[in-house]
């Protein structure tokens, strides 16, 4: 008799674990399926504001004019890999930072307080991969 309540709790036990680890994977799943975009930057602080797309500043200002940056690159052997397809190409959200911070300098150099606009695209195909980074430069008025 006790040999049979060992193997129904061992039962019990098992059923409740793969009742546990069900739960949480479902809840991983779940989560996963509405978890918002990567950010293109996770708070980098820069000399001047710098204003995403669909974002504006609270204050007056005139706009000086776009600016952008942008490269074109032949795709690396490793990129090319039908086992890595997609999982070597792109710009991790490092890199990001640093194309924000070039677009910032040539904004900068304008005369610019604030970049706003700015939209980042990356593109790719069979045989080369690219980017290219934009924003309006712009200057507060005193209003």
């Amino acid at each position: 008799m006790s040999k049979t309540l060992t193997t129904g709790t061992a039962i019990m036990v098992q059923k409740r674990i793969l009742g546990v680890f069900s739960f949480l994977i479902t809840t991983l799943l779940v989560t996963a399926c509405f978890r918002p975009n990567i950010p293109i930057s996770t708070g980098t602080v820069y000399p001047i504001d710098v204003f995403m797309e669909g974002q504006s500043p609270d204050r007056p200002f005139s706009e000086i004019e776009w600016v952008s940056i942008s490269q074109d690159d032949t795709l690396s052997a490793i990129q090319k890999d039908p086992k890595n397809r997609m999982t070597a190409r792109g710009n991790d959200a490092q890199t990001k930072e640093l194309l924000t911070a070039r677009l910032v300098l040539k904004a900068q150099k304008l005369g610019a307080d604030a970049i706003m606009k700015v939209n980042y695209q990356y593109y790719t195909s069979a045989t080369m991969e690219g980017y290219t980074m934009k924003g309006m430069a712009i200057k507060y008025r005193g209003d």
